[in-house]
């Protein structure tokens, strides 16, 4: 890894210090990671004390990826620590963490000049950008591309002042050390970091940082040195043993709880509520009320459920969301609706205008994000002074919204970060933050606010639905000649940075649903070559707020194209892998993804009766690509769709923790299981049909197949692969359905549900 002079050493002790990013100038911020007692702090990523302990800062929010493991991981083996001595502390918000590659991704949504930033994760322009609005946003996968490098450097910097302050007592040269488990050595001697830190502190690094030399692909799993097994999960004990704290663990002296009810989804307002009946409850403590909600206040939760219950909150309603009305729109706009188009290769208005040798229409419904934790935050608010524990895979956008609805300054909006018990992106949005600051202000006492399931439901941003009509024309042996992809849907990705960006209300921003909406069609032109080929995106308002869900266009994208794909091979009398094939001779390391899953499934052909089905897709983000292939063997029964086996073979670049990028997989493949099977929901009157986790046909443990996943060595940067296990399953599962015997089914999930 070659490391670029972003940051400065800083040996801040107890004192603090500053620590310095470059981008168009450079660019100084107070040091976000204070040093304690008998600490120092070098850059803003790690802090050595003088007992041995190496302290490791992690901006992102730990949502079961594996990041609070993952940056430690890097630094350690830079460092040479030993595992048993790092430490992890959830780092502040901070310019000097800005997300820099997903700022680019996301540049049409701030720069007004558009997405031109979208191909440059590391502009300056972007990094400037990170940096001057402390863009610390956990999302798509970013994490890696925007923090290994500094993290990497700062270890880096640290380990050469520690051998420098090694080779002073032992009158040798720097450069002749080396650090190994969490000792500096040379020959014979050694000294440990706890004895060095306090002299190396004052000591000034290399300009730039000296790298170690990136570990064998084959040792990737394990180090750093002297890494316990394979560099286990830090958060894994506590884990297993019911310890590790999530913000509904949050304990505050003189802390009420709070429960809600919001309003039905739509341009509604609270007009009225039963407070004499809630004051019945025992426990009871009072009623905070919102024009959007209604929360009770109480010693517990259980009695704050009940008050709300009592009290039968009533609002005025009007543009109710309506399953059958956002249908209808769809519907309409796909057929009729002005198209903005996002791509075309050749001359497809030609090779278009005549008939079609095969259409096909898609129905999507409303995913939910359904993470076992429902939305959770605490809150102490004393006058300008709010205090905040939640979960927040972007806290300054959470800090602004807090500040914003409480009329307090930025600066007085102190963050706790949280883990998330499963987000999905959820977290991407504060308002349970901003409703528990409300509640704790108006109980005037630290408030902790629990939605229950049914009101995370009624809250909750749904991936947006859609419809979709792909049309093809074919050569005589059956290959792809023309395609062409029509897609109604919201601009959700617009309607999203309204929301997060500019602080607009969840009503304000539908008014961005009908604009032009690049981000929204992501993953929509196919990764096979076709020589004629359009896509088109149809914006639509449904007056549904929508928003990200974990792979969110792509996940939509590989359903449309990879079961089009099947049809086509269908069609066309050819086997659905030599198929594919044929149009991937361009993207080498796709085709030998999907070639060595259907060697590792034994795919027999995916014959009529066989049950088994493929898929493939490439996915890019931040400048760096993914590659998955995936063989489902799938059926149906008197329980409906049974999945038997998934067998994935991924190509993801340089791995840095093996069994960390396994679990992604893995998970992601039961996610996207649930997005296969069920995971939606419809609306009636401003409220979803499926209010429990149990409604909404998810997977059970006794539900879980066999899964085999395997990996591609390659040197390329890594790719996070949380997002392409649930992208992928769904179209995988619907083309093994198909070669089982069932009907193809062209709705997601399969089973119609949220239609």
């Amino acid at each position: 890894m070659r490391f670029t002079r972003r940051g400065v050493l800083i040996g801040a002790g107890i004192t603090g210090g500053l620590v310095a990013a470059w981008t168009l100038a450079p660019r100084r911020f107070l040091t976000p990671l204070p040093a304690g007692e008998g600490e120092f702090a070098f850059d803003a990523w790690l802090k050595i004390g003088t007992d041995g302990v190496v302290s490791v800062a992690v901006p992102d929010v730990e949502m079961g990826q594996g990041i609070t493991t993952l940056i430690p991981q890097m630094v350690a083996y830079e460092l040479g620590a030993d595992w048993r001595q790092i430490a992890v502390e959830p780092a502040p918000v901070s310019g000097a963490y800005g997300n820099a590659p997903l700022a680019a991704a996301w540049s049409s949504l701030w720069l007004p000049l558009g997405s031109a930033l979208a191909d440059e994760p590391d502009s300056l322009l972007a990094r400037r950008y990170a940096q001057n609005e402390a863009f610390v946003a956990t999302a798509e996968g970013t994490s890696l591309a925007a923090h290994e490098a500094a993290a990497r450097a700062a270890a880096a910097s640290a380990r050469a002042v520690l051998a420098m302050a090694a080779a002073e007592r032992w009158d040798v040269a720097w450069e002749e050390c080396d650090a190994q488990q969490g000792f500096i050595v040379h020959d014979k001697r050694r000294l440990s970091f706890a004895e060095l830190v306090a002299e190396a502190a004052e000591l000034t690094p290399p300009d730039p940082p000296l790298p170690r030399a990136q570990p064998p692909q084959e040792r990737a799993a394990q180090f750093p040195a002297g890494a316990p097994l394979l560099a286990p999960r830090l958060d894994l004990p506590s884990k297993v043993d019911g310890t590790y704290t999530f913000a509904g663990d949050v304990r505050l002296p003189d802390m009420a709880y709070a429960a809600i009810r919001h309003a039905p989804v739509g341009d509604c307002a609270l007009v009225g509520f039963d407070g004499d009946a809630a004051r019945g409850v025992p426990g009871f403590l009072r009623l905070v009320e919102n024009s959007g909600w209604l929360a009770a206040v109480a010693t517990n939760w259980w009695a704050a459920e009940r008050a709300l219950k009592a009290a039968m909150p009533r609002f005025r309603v009007s543009d109710l969301a309506d399953s059958g009305r956002m249908a209808e729109r769809l519907e309409t706009a796909l057929r009729r609706g002005k198209a903005n188009r996002v791509a075309d290769v050749g001359d497809p208005d030609a090779w278009l205008s005549e008939k079609f040798e095969h259409v096909a229409r898609y129905n999507i419904a409303p995913a939910l994000h359904a993470g076992l934790e429902t939305a959770s935050a605490t809150a102490r608010v004393d006058g300008n002074k709010v205090e905040i524990w939640a979960a927040s895979q972007a806290p300054q956008a959470l800090r602004q919204a807090v500040a914003g609805a409480l009329g307090v300054p930025v600066d007085g909006v102190v963050l706790y970060p949280m883990p998330a018990g499963g987000s999905f992106d959820a977290r991407l949005d504060a308002e349970h933050a901003v409703q528990a600051a409300l509640v704790a202000r108006g109980a005037g006492r630290p408030v902790q606010l629990i939605r229950s399931r049914w009101q995370e439901q009624v809250a909750g941003l749904p991936r947006t639905p859609a419809r979709a009509v792909l049309a093809a024309r074919t050569a005589p042996d059956g290959s792809l000649t023309a395609l062409k992809l029509r897609i109604a849907m919201p601009a959700t990705m617009r309607e999203f940075g309204a929301r997060l960006l500019d602080g607009a209300s969840r009503r304000e921003a539908l008014d961005r649903q009908d604009e032009s909406d690049a981000l929204a069609m992501r993953g929509m032109v196919p990764v096979y070559q076709v020589p004629h080929l359009v896509v088109e995106h149809v914006p639509v308002r449904i007056d549904l707020p929508t928003g990200p869900l974990r792979g969110n266009s792509h996940g939509i994208a590989a359903f449309l194209i990879e079961t089009f794909m099947d049809e086509l091979a269908g069609r066309s009398g050819r086997e659905p892998l030599s198929y594919r094939m044929a149009m991937l001779g361009h993207d080498l390391r796709l085709a030998n993804c999907l070639q060595r899953a259907a060697t590792l499934a034994e795919w027999n052909g995916g014959a009529m009766g066989t049950g088994q089905g493929l898929a493939c897709y490439r996915m890019e983000t931040a400048g760096r690509e993914g590659r998955i292939g995936l063989v489902a063997s799938a059926r149906r029964d008197e329980r409906g769709i049974r999945v038997d086996k998934l067998t994935a073979v991924a190509d993801i670049g340089r791995i840095v923790n093996v069994d960390i990028a396994r679990q992604q997989i893995e998970g992601g493949l039961i996610f996207g299981m649930g997005l296969a099977t069920g995971a939606a929901t419809s609306f009636k009157d401003g409220l979803p049909a499926n209010g429990r986790l149990g409604m909404l046909g998810l997977p059970m443990l006794s539900d879980c197949p066999e899964i085999e996943v395997d990996f591609i060595d390659s040197e390329a940067d890594p790719f996070d692969p949380g997002e392409l296990g649930a992208i992928i399953a769904p179209p995988a599962i619907a083309n093994a359905l198909a070669s089982a015997g069932s009907e193809r089914l062209r709705t997601l999930p399969l089973t119609g549900a949220g239609q």
